[in-house]
C-alpha cells in the first residue's frame, strides 16, 4: 500500500481517536431509513460505527489497514457488522448506483483530486441517495486539518468540487467542539459542510 497507508497506519496505532461521530452527520443523517451507505476515509469508524448501530449495511474504505482493523473490532464488540476496503481513495472506484448514503469526512486531498473524490462518491449513490462531506476550515491553518492551506475547505472551494446531478440542500461553515478532531487542542474548529442529494446522473465537478 502507499506510503500515505502507511503513515495513517502508524498514527491509528499509536494515538487515540474521537469515537464519537460527527454531530452534523447525526444531525443530518438520523432521519434517514437506514440503507446502504459508504464511508470513504473511514479510519477507525467513527461515523460508520454510528450508523451500523442504526441498522445500516457499512462499507468503510481506507488506505490504513490498521484503522480498518480497529474499526471492525469495534462494530464486532458492539454487535454490528461492517465490511472493509483497503484502498487509495484517490483510485478506489465505488459499485455504481450502490449506496443510499456516501461519507467524505475530514479528507483533505488536493483540490483536483477532492473533486474527483466527490464525483465517484456521487457516482455510488443511488437516485435520492445522500453525499455528505465535512472538512476542515482554512481559519484552522496551524490548529486542526493539514498544514498545506491549498488542502483546507472554505464555502467556495467545497462548492466547487461538488459534483453535478446532485442538489445541495446545505453547505455551509459551522463551528464544532475541537474534540470532535483528530489530536485536537482544547477551542473551537471552524468546519465546512455539505448535505447534498443525488437527483441525476453524477458525475463531473460543477467547477
Amino acid at each position: 500500500m502507499s506510503s500515505i497507508g502507511e503513515m495513517w497506519d502508524r498514527r491509528f496505532a499509536e494515538h487515540g481517536w474521537p469515537s464519537d461521530p460527527d454531530p452534523y452527520l447525526v444531525e443530518l443523517a438520523a432521519a434517514l431509513e437506514p440503507g446502504r451507505a459508504v464511508d470513504l476515509g473511514s479510519g477507525p469508524g467513527r461515523n460508520s460505527l454510528w450508523l451500523a448501530a442504526r441498522g445500516w449495511d457499512l462499507t468503510l474504505v481506507d488506505a490504513s489497514q490498521v484503522g480498518l482493523d480497529q474499526a471492525a473490532s469495534r462494530a464486532a464488540e458492539s454487535g454490528s457488522r461492517v465490511s472493509t476496503v483497503r484502498a487509495d481513495l484517490l483510485s478506489w472506484q465505488p459499485e455504481a448506483d450502490g449506496f443510499d448514503l456516501a461519507i467524505v469526512a475530514n479528507v483533505h486531498p488536493s483540490p483536483a483530486d477532492l473533486a474527483g473524490l466527490l464525483a465517484r462518491a456521487a457516482l455510488g449513490l443511488r437516485p435520492g441517495g445522500h453525499l455528505y462531506v465535512v472538512g476542515h476550515h482554512l481559519d484552522n491553518l496551524g490548529r486542526h486539518g493539514p498544514p498545506d492551506p491549498e488542502r483546507l475547505l472554505t464555502d467556495d472551494r467545497l462548492a466547487a468540487a461538488m459534483p453535478a446531478g446532485l442538489a445541495v440542500e446545505l453547505l455551509e461553515s459551522r463551528d464544532r467542539s475541537a474534540g470532535c478532531a483528530p489530536d485536537a487542542d482544547a477551542g473551537i474548529d471552524r468546519v465546512v459542510l455539505a448535505w447534498a442529494v443525488r437527483t441525476a446522473s453524477a458525475g463531473t465537478s460543477t467547477t
